[in-house]
């Protein structure tokens, strides 16, 4: 089996461009990034299934081997429409966001604020359930016990 080379470095490309793209917090840069990584998965496809052959339905059965597997073809039109649909989502989520704050970037939970701004302070939550007698933790003293005791430093 030989690969097109023109083929496996536009997949590289594709990818290598599309995962930072992806980890952005700009939502129009991350449909981007997606809209890339699709092109390059549905072209990894379309390589892996090795060698173009004739149509894949074709009359006598002793043509056979020159026939072309179908399977590669229907999972990238699958993965065409898996695509659409999430590029739809994206950009009904970025107009959203355009819509509410002026800008498509994703926000900070406000929650996961809290949370990191409690655990910067060594301090439990007031919503954590102390009754199982809390948990040791990474100096191994117990966390209840740092906690009522004042000074936990």
């Amino acid at each position: 089996m030989s690969a097109n080379l023109t083929l496996i470095v536009t997949i590289g490309v594709l990818f290598a461009t599309g995962v930072p793209l992806v980890l952005e917090r700009s939502l129009s840069r991350i449909l981007i990034g997606v809209l890339l990584l699709g092109n390059g998965a549905n072209l990894l496809f379309l390589v892996a299934s090795g060698r173009a052959g004739h149509a894949p339905i074709v009359g006598a059965p002793d043509q056979r081997a020159s026939m072309s597997d179908p399977l590669p073809q229907a999972m990238v039109l699958t993965a065409i429409v898996i695509t659409l649909g999430v590029t739809a989502f994206l950009l009904a989520l970025s107009y959203r966001s355009w819509q509410l704050n002026r800008n498509d970037d994703v926000q900070d939970d406000v929650e996961d604020a809290l949370i990191k701004r409690l655990a910067d302070l060594d301090e439990a939550s007031t919503s954590f359930d102390d009754s199982e007698g809390g948990v040791a933790d990474e100096e191994g003293s117990d966390e209840s016990e740092a906690t009522s005791g004042g000074d936990h430093r």
